[in-house]
């Protein structure tokens, strides 16, 4: 068997020997790389599409939460429970900060980040939320269209890729991922008040 650096290898080894180091000495001197890890190419496909199926289902929410939330005012008998438009949008860009960093990290660490797993399982559970929520109203609410449709195949792809990396997502992943997501919320929705103020404080709700 032919030695590569002094060390004689297998076919195998060779083969990895070559992935892992840049070539040299090619053209005038340059450096080349010539072999891409598939691994850290499809986690990053996968983060990507993790983030855009988010952001196509929250499109859909942002548009449509004001009315859902008039929905749950009249269930709780409060006006205080109604958004207007503008804290949705806020609301929601301000989630899209930790989804987009959740993806960023997990396509930077080959999808190992405890952020993006708990963001990634918190969001695939969140679909269930949405159409038990529909469910219980007995009509539509906000995300219901897209959330089967785009987020559930998105989050899909991105736990494919986290089992075919050998580091499925585990239940402990999801349950932190629905506190998280739950706590995001919450926050999200109270800064969004505080920098806009009361969304429609005239109006009166009827008690059912």
């Amino acid at each position: 068997m032919l030695p590569v650096s002094g060390t004689p290898y297998g076919a195998s080894n060779v083969s990895q020997d070559f992935g892992r180091r840049p070539l040299k000495g090619l053209g005038c001197g340059a450096r080349y790389d010539l072999v891409v890890s598939s691994e850290l190419t499809g986690t990053r496909i996968a983060a990507v599409a993790l983030f855009v199926a988010w952001l196509v289902h929250d499109v859909e929410e942002a548009f449509t939460f004001p009315a859902t939330s008039r929905l749950l005012a009249a269930r709780l008998g409060t006006g205080r429970a109604v958004v207007s438009p503008a804290q949705s949008v806020l609301a929601i860009a301000l989630m899209g900060v930790l989804v987009g960093a959740a993806c960023v990290r997990g396509a930077r660490t080959q999808g190992k980040s405890r952020l993006y797993r708990a963001v990634l399982a918190g969001l695939e559970a969140h679909v269930v939320t949405h159409v038990a929520t529909s469910i219980s109203f007995t009509s539509y609410t906000a995300g219901l269209i897209t959330a089967p449709l785009v987020m559930l195949p998105g989050a899909r792809v991105a736990r494919a890729e986290l089992r075919r990396g050998g580091s499925p997502l585990l239940p402990s992943d999801t349950v932190r991922g629905g506190a998280l997501l739950f706590a995001a919320a919450i926050v999200s929705h109270v800064v969004s008040r505080l920098v806009l103020g009361a969304g429609y404080p005239r109006v009166r709700i009827p008690r059912t």
